[in-house]
């Protein structure tokens, strides 16, 4: 095998090692993974589609301390609350594991208590995470422009946020008002008075996994209602969940879809469901131009860049679209792929945003399993158009209408003329018209995006490494060497060597 061939080996299983890192590391670093998911400006896709399968399991910690939890943040005996508590955990998770308990009234319930010191442990990682990026920052000029302080920092404050068992406890209330007209789905409601900010109290309900095999046969009823949820959630109301992954979602006896954990919830504004609505029936309708100019106001590009930059890559994305069945096409990649334009220039993506592009390529992910051959479109043509009217205050008058067809009629024609005005007065001024295109090769863009994500990767699986070596080392187990854990010092050793690695890479990206 060729030097060459084992660098594209080892740097195709990057992707996958990142996850098996954080995974093992577990507690923040699996919510870390999760929020670095929701950055394709960072990421190529083999790594999205890894830190997307994060899945939070951990071992549940003792029902002594469950309780004592429990009574600690309620400020009385558990007796006094609950009649009863089943000191066993049914699911059990890195952040939090949950019991079944009943309320003295009779009324079943679950109850999610957040790991002991856990709010400390991430504020511990997470300062950690800061100072590295900080120093890489100083240490590596190619990695400025990543802003990776900023980055973990914003992860940091998120983090603290989705692990707010109180806060959930809110947006399962906002939810439930907002969407209590729907006879399709349910959100259990929250015990509010019973929450705290480690502590969530939910009505119990039952149902089957979206994945179990006996649902599979009414996969397509509830594909269709997903979506339809979905495009209520994101173009009427705003409120949208935000990890809509099968662990969360399952099926109920009368048929209803219930949706589970509200610690990651996105909004979106009026002003920019009406512009995600005109930029689904940008792409429906193949229109690039359009497709430009919501994405503008999406924000995806920033308005300040020079559009002829962007529209031979938006043709490109409507191009190869064009040529594939309409069940194959997918709004979440085309969001992706807009995203990524220019290499990642111009591009200040606001966060709800990144939470939507998970929950969409969530969402459709789970279509796929519920029924392969369900085309995502056929719901978003009608739906986007009722949603720009409603954003627009109902649908405009036909005089309205009328008029904005006379305008652009109007402007069309008198547009050859415009531009010839100018091109004269240009070359009158004696200066070239500036109507040249400048388009960076896409390969080129690829290559330096897929070098500076293996960058990343690494910085993250040394910084990895160093935390495991740290934790190994106050355990204090194992054979010594030089006074210190065998496995601590090869972990550290390996560190070193991964530091210095990432050192070389990123100077000779930053020369080449």
């Amino acid at each position: 095998m060729s030097a060459d061939a084992g660098v594209g080996a080892d740097a195709s299983a990057l992707p996958a090692r990142l996850r098996r890192t954080l995974d093992d590391l577990g507690g923040s670093f699996i919510k870390i993974g999760q929020a670095l998911s929701m950055r394709p400006d960072l990421f190529p896709e083999p790594y999205l589609r890894q830190l997307r399968d994060l899945r939070e399991h951990a071992r549940p910690f003792s029902a002594q301390e469950a309780k004592a939890e429990l009574e600690h943040a309620l400020a009385r005996p558990l007796s006094d609350v609950l009649r009863s508590f089943d000191s066993e955990p049914f699911a059990a998770a890195s952040i939090a594991q949950v019991h079944h308990a009943t309320l003295p009234y009779g009324k079943d319930v679950i109850v999610k208590i957040r790991r002991p010191h856990m709010r400390e442990r991430i504020d511990d990682d997470m300062r950690l995470l800061v100072a590295v990026a900080r120093l890489a920052g100083t240490a590596i000029p190619s990695l400025r422009r990543l802003q990776l302080e900023r980055l973990a920092r914003e992860i940091w404050t998120n983090l603290r946020r989705e692990t707010d068992l109180l806060q959930e406890a809110r947006n399962i209330r906002r939810f439930c008002e907002a969407y209590k007209q729907r006879t399709d789905v349910y959100v259990p409601e929250a015990i509010e008075a019973l929450c705290r900010e480690s502590i969530l109290v939910q009505v119990l309900s039952h149902g089957r996994s979206i994945e179990d095999p006996a649902v599979v046969q009414d996969g397509p009823r509830i594909a269709g209602v997903l979506v339809d949820f979905y495009l209520e959630q994101l173009l009427k109301s705003g409120l949208f969940h935000g990890d809509p992954h099968p662990g969360n979602l399952f099926l109920m006896e009368d048929g209803r879809i219930c949706f589970h954990d509200f610690g990651l919830v996105g909004y979106l504004d009026r002003t920019t469901r009406r512009n995600l609505g005109i930029f689904l029936q940008a792409f429906v309708q193949q229109d690039a131009g359009w497709m430009l100019d919501a994405a503008i106001e999406l924000s995806l590009i920033d308005r300040t860049a020079d559009r002829a930059l962007f529209v031979p890559g938006i043709e490109e994305i409507l191009s190869d679209y064009s040529s594939l069945p309409l069940k194959d096409w997918s709004i979440a990649d085309a969001f992706l792929r807009v995203m990524r334009l220019g290499d990642g220039a111009h591009v200040a993506v606001p966060y709800n945003l990144m939470v939507l592009v998970r929950a969409l390529f969530l969402i459709e992910g789970c279509l796929h399993r519920l029924d392969p051959d369900f085309n995502v479109l056929d719901s978003p043509i009608a739906k986007g158009e009722a949603a720009i009217a409603d954003t627009l205050g109902g649908r405009p008058e036909r005089a309205a209408m009328a008029r904005l067809k006379t305008e652009l009629a109007l402007s069309a024609q008198d547009l050859p003329a415009l531009l010839a005005s100018l091109l004269h007065r240009a070359h009158q001024d004696g200066k070239e018209p500036a109507l040249g295109l400048r388009i960076a090769r896409s390969e080129e863009i690829e290559r330096r995006r897929d070098r500076r994500a293996g960058l990343l990767a690494l910085a993250l699986l040394s910084v990895g490494l160093l935390v495991a070596s740290a934790l190994l080392a106050q355990v204090n187990a194992g054979p010594h060497v030089l006074g210190m854990p065998a496995a601590a010092l090869i972990g550290f050793a390996l560190a070193i060597w991964l530091c210095l690695r990432v050192a070389r890479l990123a100077r000779s990206l930053w020369q080449g």
